[in-house]
């Protein structure tokens, strides 16, 4: 057990230490191939840090051979949405508030456009209830629906780089290997970055198989597991990358970086689930549904009305904890 919690420390101290550089790197990276912050955040960053979790997903229901493990995967499909429109946009609050006066700011309001955040919103809870829904029935054909949330991955990919948004900001740090090279070359670039995102991919699942072992230890099943701790170690690569980006100033980044790892959530892992499994929701499945859902409605009007502070992201934290008590008592 103290063994567990060793590896895990040291796991989350790898992770924080890798995401240093794969930020730095795929800001470069987004300079290079020209594409707007927030395409840099919602696609390059998001689709970087979610393959880990994704290749787990589908070894989970597509290769695991046991009830359980088909059950790890789809609980990390719903779990993965609901740790990031809780405790990721919280911690996001939190770091805007602790680092108001280093940022030289008057306040610790979001300095973006929070009508397109707002958007965003709409995009994923337009998928996320349909793949909600399906897991309430059972038919004939269920299956082809994963086809569809892989097509709408691509759709809203396409659509993110399409739009029009701010460039890299040209206050960028030297990248870190290259740290004399006013201008590093695309090779150096992409050795950082896909260098950092190996490290965070091994450390995330040793801290995922972490969480997994001491399941039984704290009387958990393989699902409560799924849904409860699993999600917390593989979006803690997004959480800690939007955390330093905001220390840096940069929210567009960092928001952007979790509005499109919830999109990669509710499409590419419940495209697995729902070709590899029956896809059907329990009770503690559910309540994640509609605790998410709940979230992202919060976030909708929040977003919309344009005026959102770091304080005022605080409070969706404690939906997470609303979720723990009722899976705690339904369970």
């Amino acid at each position: 057990m103290y063994l567990s919690i060793l590896l895990l420390l040291c796991c989350a101290v790898a992770i924080y230490a890798a995401c240093e550089f794969f930020v730095n790197g795929i800001e470069w990276l987004g300079r290079k191939l020209e594409i707007s912050e927030t395409a840099t955040g919602t696609v390059l960053a998001a689709f970087g840090t979610a393959l880990p979790e994704s290749a787990v997903t589908f070894v989970a229901v597509a290769v695991g051979a046991s009830a359980a493990q088909k059950e790890i995967g789809v609980g990390a499909a719903l779990g993965g949405p609901l740790v990031l429109a809780t405790l990721s946009y919280a911690l996001v609050g939190l770091v805007l508030l602790f680092n108001v006066k280093r940022l030289q700011r008057k306040g610790s309001r979001l300095l973006m456009d929070q009508r397109r955040l707002s958007r965003d919103q709409v995009w994923f809870l337009s998928i996320f209830i349909l793949k909600i829904g399906l897991g309430l029935v059972l038919f004939t054909g269920k299956s082809w629906f994963g086809l569809f949330f892989l097509g709408a991955y691509g759709l809203y990919i396409w659509k993110e780089i399409r739009m029009a948004g701010a460039k890299p900001t040209d206050l960028l740090k030297p990248l870190i290997l290259r740290p004399r090279a006013k201008n590093p070359s695309f090779g150096w670039i992409t050795l950082q970055t896909g260098g950092a995102l190996i490290v965070i991919g091994i450390a995330s699942r040793m801290f995922v198989l972490q969480l997994e072992g001491m399941g039984p230890w704290l009387g958990m099943s393989a699902q409560l597991v799924s849904l409860l701790l699993s999600p917390i170690a593989t979006e803690l690569p997004e959480t800690v990358n939007a955390v330093i980006w905001v220390r840096q100033g940069k929210e567009r980044l960092a928001l952007a970086n979790i509005s499109g790892a919830m999109m990669i959530q509710a499409t590419v892992p419940s495209a697995l689930g729902i070709l590899f499994t029956p896809w059907l929701f329990d009770v503690p499945l559910i309540i994640a549904g509609l605790i998410t859902t709940i979230a992202v409605l919060v976030l909708f009007v929040l977003f919309h009305r344009g005026k959102v502070s770091g304080a005022g992201l605080l409070p969706l934290g404690t939906l997470y904890l609303l979720f723990i008590a009722l899976v705690a008592h339904y369970a």
